[in-house]
């Protein structure tokens, strides 16, 4: 039961707020660098920086330019960096091979990142859709995507990444069952001590589409994906998908996208009690930059509230585009 508090004027609330110390002193949430992951955007070549054009300031980068947005990272204190690959046309088939080469793009990027910058953690997504000709998640046959046939692929991407250095694997492709063969497979094979962070409540949304231009799987995808990620509507089943990864292996969660879904990201975090993350995604940080850059938000200001807003639901980091421009930020080197 709440405590009964004195009546004005012997309680006014805007004492709490009248100098800047003082709201520090009280302030309820906090944010710094280390709640960020940072997802970046891998291509082939040299030396290339190539812009996203619907996300203003994002580039696909090279695997040395991505080498030096992890030491820029490790810099400001970011503690993880998630990287997708920007597939060529040429590695994408049917059976979504590419995505188990050891030598694709994200697993020659994570070892000359573990090499430069040791200190700073990987995350690699697991899902198949930046491999897939169709542009879809998983393996597809006469039109269906198929689940069962996706897991044994999304088993060997998660150990070809495992095997590559990576710290932290991202399942996102919302297949019935993954985490308990992903985890299965990464004990079995000797990486008992990767980190998966699930895309535990992913719903079919339409603040995907920067992201899926960024990752060229735009043009690829027939059909759309609702028929395995979560309908917008739904948030009790949020918490049965978040149970069921939970008892299969998953160590951290996370819900996607983020500000539409803060309820969903409050109910998780109070629900489980585990390390529970939000992913602020592309058509989320397309509509911020965009007006931003078109004057007609304050740019510094909004990043920073939309970032607190996560904080303050329960989460305990975000993936967000703007996690390098916020760690200067909140470095005082803005």
């Amino acid at each position: 039961m709440r405590p009964s508090f004195a009546p004005y004027p012997a309680a006014r609330s805007r004492r709490l707020r009248r100098t800047p110390a003082i709201r520090a002193m009280v302030a309820e949430t906090g944010l710094s660098p280390a709640d960020l992951i940072w997802p970046v955007f891998v291509r082939e070549g040299e030396g290339v920086r190539e812009e996203v054009p619907s996300m203003p300031g994002v580039a696909r980068l090279s695997i040395d330019n991505v080498v030096r947005a992890a030491e820029e990272a490790a810099e400001l204190g970011i503690p993880a960096i998630a990287l997708f690959p920007y597939t060529p046309e040429p590695c994408k088939s049917a059976d979504c091979a590419e995505a188990w080469n050891p030598d694709n793009l994200v697993n020659r990027a994570t070892r000359a990142i573990k090499q430069a910058v040791p200190e700073l953690a990987v995350m690699l997504d697991v899902a198949l859709d930046p491999y897939n000709a169709l542009g879809h998640d998983g393996i597809v046959q006469d039109g269906v995507v198929l689940n069962d046939e996706t897991l044994v692929a999304l088993e060997r991407q998660a150990l070809a990444q495992a095997e590559a250095g990576a710290d932290i694997l991202g399942p996102s492709d919302m297949m019935d069952g993954r985490i308990g063969v992903i985890r299965q497979a990464l004990e079995r094979e000797g990486h008992k001590d990767v980190l998966i962070m699930s895309y535990a409540a992913k719903y079919a949304s339409a603040f995907y589409g920067p992201f899926r231009d960024a990752v060229g799987a735009a043009g690829a995808l027939k059909g759309d994906k609702k028929t395995y990620q979560m309908d917008p509507a739904n948030s009790d089943e949020a918490l049965r998908e978040v149970a069921r990864d939970i008892s299969e292996g998953a160590d951290m969660v996370m819900v996607k996208p983020g500000m539409p879904y803060l309820d969903v990201c409050q109910r998780v975090a109070a629900e489980f009690g585990v390390p529970t993350f939000a992913y602020q995604v592309s058509g989320e940080y397309a509509m911020i930059a965009g007006a931003a850059r078109a004057g007609w938000l304050d740019a510094e200001r909004t990043m920073l509230e939309s970032l607190m807003a996560f904080k303050r639901a329960g989460c305990s980091g975000v993936l967000t585009y703007f996690a390098p421009e916020v760690a200067r930020l909140l470095n005082g080197a803005g």
